[in-house]
């Protein structure tokens, strides 16, 4: 028998000073089985870091021609492309000509190192992606604000973002590499 996906509700308030977007999302978040904590965190903060009323999670790890958040235009074109770990040149090729902008948010400490160490020369060719890195020990402390209802709090100002609950907050510092 097959595992189902877990189902995570999310009321995210946002204020990103950077592109003066203040919005509350209540979202839905499906966690695939074989899913980690600090992963759907990373999505939820991918999430937040291009939040606009078009954008929205995908099928992800359950689709493999989808990325984990996508905008498309109101004619059904993709608009913004966005996956979350360590994807291979063939599908970041893909994404780069099948939507307008791709963001690549990167995490996993040392793998994820290796990974653009690899590649990042064949990255130059693609105008429209971006590569951001979030350093392992925020993503794993952003991890442990997990539980099934969320009541998070994001401040985006100046390229620093801190996400909190009720009782924690965590600074996360996203690092541009292309």
């Amino acid at each position: 028998m097959a595992l189902k996906a877990t189902i995570f509700k999310v009321d995210l308030q946002l204020t990103d000073m950077d592109r003066h977007y203040y919005e509350n999302h209540l979202l839905t978040i499906a966690r695939h089985p074989s899913e980690t904590d600090e992963r759907m965190m990373v999505r939820l903060l991918a999430f937040a870091l291009n939040a606009s009323e078009n954008l929205e999670f995908t099928k992800g790890l359950s689709a493999d021609d989808e990325p984990s958040i996508w905008q498309k235009s109101l004619s059904n074109e993709l608009e913004i492309w966005i996956d979350v770990g360590l994807p291979d040149e063939k599908n970041i090729r893909k994404a780069s000509n099948r939507a307008d902008q791709v963001m690549i948010y990167s995490y996993g400490g040392n793998a994820a190192d290796i990974w653009w160490n690899q590649i990042q020369t064949k990255l130059t060719r693609f105008n429209n992606v971006t590569v951001i890195n979030l350093p392992e020990a925020d993503t794993q402390a952003l991890a442990q604000l997990t539980t099934r209802t969320m009541q998070l709090n994001c401040t985006i100002q100046d390229g620093q973002v801190w996400i909190s609950d009720d009782s924690h907050t965590q600074e996360i510092t996203p690092i541009l590499l292309k």
